[in-house]
């Protein structure tokens, strides 16, 4: 530990470093970690006798937090360890520990600027660590292993110097790089955030808090509006007995309390904890205690939780771990990241019981099994995580990454081909050391990227995946659960639909377009659907769409007429205001079949002048949701 702090104190990384350019571009991933330890005045010497753990504090010099550029990763996947640039970084004297991660839409003041801010919820997960004042005059405050008077938590913990706590969520600046504090859970004593993710459809987020089990949604100013109690409102809905919060905190002056014992750390009950929760097709899904059980709950549309709470699926995997993290792509497939148990240990090497977590991928069946209780198929798909035997290395973090090429470079039409994961020790395994050596070193804490394609038996060793480390240290093969989340900004181009012949026919006008727009030959979008949320309303189904101006008309309007026979589509004209979504009511159709919906995209001041202006004129197929939504 004493080489391990000396190591550490020789690498300071710059602060947040000053950019030149945004510090997320499509593609950039964020990961957390840990971020390791020094002995502060250690170059003059220990006293006698003094044991140098107890003198190891964490170093707030380093990052907690970075993000990386994964645009280019060198060649095709062979095991390798990835060089990419430097990292952006956030240090822990910032924001402290941190897990969980979010992008926003990248609206500001109302206006989309295409670059989204990133957002990380305060954790217990990297370990917990708690000081009283300096005692013998070293200059050094004395950690302490039990609850003692006096105690407050050790620098960097929770980013107390920058105004946090235990329940904050920090945002980082897209553009600038610059951190701030977004918004607080106050009733959090210590366990903190479990989650966090985004809502673009009301431009909210939602956070899990483990002190209360509660999922509080907060608006895009950071004020807290309200909160889901699962434990109370969604355990009935399955007939099960409601668990209210049995008020437990964190007192970390108190004598019950013991940093190597998470019992003491005021965590709610399992039976109503939520981890992981991500929103999908107008509900949020969350991840509930060890043995996890997936669950949803709608949000309305005015953004607040429904009343319909339902169990979607209890994981099936070897051992009973916590799901961290939830991701979904636009093939109707849902995975799911799995963490070990917490474990923190007093010397820092270990915060989580490492080699057993999965990574799997679970979808709806099709059509749905009446012998089976969940909508979703019985046994998942799972990925190779790590070379360790058993390849389950899941250090909780998932999310999905765009697609690459044969040479490794990044393909941006390619929207959701590669899943990114976190992991410890992921190229460690003594019988594949020969084949791994020139792939670089073995203890590697970081990320791993697949194909997505490739579930087992694929893959296995994981010779067709890339990997990323997150400090770029590479002497600590024994730690474990020093890595945390992962999050991909991955807006998704080309998937709105295609081009009609120009002029256009049909009852359009027909657009003036600039002198250059558009290239003869294969005619690029003019308009891209980056998102679409399905809504039972009492009229039937509604769509919500999100649209991107890929051709810059600066359209604030649609005109949409119905490509497919026998449906029909309204209302037939609309304007909104920028970054709120385009609402289509859908009749008429067969649930799960494909409609196409002719849309005009436009500005409402040029047709409002007359004559004709510039229209982005798409045809849109909706994949419609299998489950009837008729008045």
């Amino acid at each position: 530990m004493l080489a391990l702090a000396l190591a550490a104190s020789l690498w300071l990384p710059s602060a947040a470093r000053a950019q030149q350019t945004q510090i997320i571009n499509p593609g950039s991933m964020a990961v957390t970690g840990f971020s390791g330890t020094l002995i502060p005045g250690i170059e003059e010497g220990l006293p006698p006798g003094a044991d140098p753990v107890d003198e190891t504090f964490i170093d707030t010099g380093r990052a907690t937090l970075r993000v990386f550029d994964v645009s280019a990763l060198g060649g095709p996947p062979a095991g390798q360890l990835v060089n990419t640039p430097l990292p952006f970084e956030v240090l822990a004297g910032q924001i402290g520990q941190v897990f969980a991660l979010t992008y926003d839409d990248g609206v500001r003041d109302g206006t989309p600027s295409g670059v989204p801010d990133l957002y990380a919820g305060a954790t217990s997960l990297h370990g917990l660590r708690i000081v009283t004042p300096d005692a013998d005059g070293d200059g050094r405050p004395e950690r302490q292993r039990r609850g003692a008077a006096g105690a407050s938590f050790m620098a960097g913990q929770f980013g107390e110097e920058s105004g946090g706590g235990p329940g904050t969520i920090w945002r980082i600046d897209g553009i600038t790089g610059a951190v701030s504090k977004f918004a607080d859970v106050d009733s959090d004593s210590g366990p903190g955030i479990g989650d966090v993710s985004f809502d673009k459809v009301h431009r909210q987020f939602f956070a899990s808090d483990l002190d209360d089990g509660l999922i509080y949604r907060i608006d895009a100013t950071g004020a807290v509006l309200d909160s889901f109690d699962h434990g109370v409102a969604g355990r009935p809905a399955r007939g099960l007995a409601a668990v209210a919060d049995d008020g437990s905190v964190m007192d970390i002056q108190g004598a019950a309390f013991d940093t190597e014992d998470p019992d003491s750390w005021g965590y709610t009950q399992d039976e109503r904890r939520v981890w992981g929760t991500a929103f999908h097709g107008g509900r949020v899904y969350y991840a509930v205690g060890d043995k996890a059980e997936i669950w949803s709950v709608g949000i309305g549309r005015d953004g607040r939780f429904g009343a319909d709470a339902r169990w979607e699926l209890t994981v099936v995997a070897d051992e009973a771990l916590p799901v961290t993290d939830i991701a979904f792509d636009g093939r109707g497939f849902m995975y799911l990241a799995q963490r070990g148990e917490v474990d923190n240990r007093y010397d820092y090497s270990r915060f989580a019981d490492a080699g057993k977590g999965e990574v799997v991928r679970y979808w709806r069946e099709s059509p749905d099994d009446p012998a089976t209780e969940s909508i979703w198929v019985p046994v998942p798909q799972e990925y190779a995580v790590g070379f360790p035997e058993g390849n389950r290395q899941s250090a909780g973090g998932i999310d999905l990454q765009y697609g690459y090429d044969a040479q490794g470079l990044i393909n941006p039409n390619a929207c959701t081909d590669t899943i990114v994961k976190t992991g410890d020790r992921l190229r460690d395994n003594p019988a594949l050391a020969d084949q791994l050596a020139p792939g670089g070193p073995f203890a590697v804490h970081g990320v791993q990227l697949t194909a997505t394609s490739l579930v087992k038996p694929a893959n296995v060793p994981p010779f067709g995946s890339w990997f990323v480390d997150f400090d770029s240290f590479f002497d600590d093969a024994e730690v474990e659960g020093h890595v945390g989340d992962v999050e991909v900004w991955r807006p998704c181009e080309g998937r709105a639909g295609y081009y009609e012949q120009i002029p256009y026919p049909g009852d359009y006008p027909t657009p003036l377009w600039p002198p250059d727009f558009p290239p003869p030959g294969n005619l690029p979008p003019c308009l891209d659907i980056e998102a679409v949320e399905y809504f039972c309303t009492p009229a039937g189904l509604e769509a919500d769409l999100y649209v991107r101006d890929v051709a810059g008309i600066g359209g604030d309007s649609v005109k949409a007429d119905s490509r497919t026979p026998g449906v029909g589509i309204t209302p037939l004209q609309q304007t909104k205001p920028a970054g709120a979504p385009f609402t289509i009511g859908v009749t008429g159709n067969f649930p799960g079949d494909t409609v196409n919906v002719g849309l005009c995209f436009y500005k409402k001041s040029d047709a409002d002048k007359g004559g004709y202006y510039p229209c982005c004129k798409v045809v849109v197929p909706l994949a419609t949701p299998a489950a009837s939504c008729e008045p």
